[in-house]
């Protein structure tokens, strides 16, 4: 069921109202950037997982931090 609402969701959320795409492309950018320095790492790579939520939102969670 995951897939098939993430299917909607890319075509339906992301292509037609362009509302996924700009949040990933958003994120892919910012993950560039931060890719610049050593410190940046791992917050690029932080940003390229939320780039994957937005184009696929449905089965993830949020985990809070002990």
């Amino acid at each position: 069921m995951a897939l098939l609402g993430n299917l909607i969701w890319f075509v339906f959320g992301g292509v037609v109202m362009g509302l996924g795409w700009w949040l990933a492309i958003g994120h892919l950018l910012s993950a560039l950037f931060c890719f610049i320095t050593i410190i940046g790492i791992p917050f690029g790579l932080q940003h390229i997982k939320l780039a994957r939520i937005a184009l696929f939102p449905i089965g993830m969670t949020a985990v809070p931090i002990r």
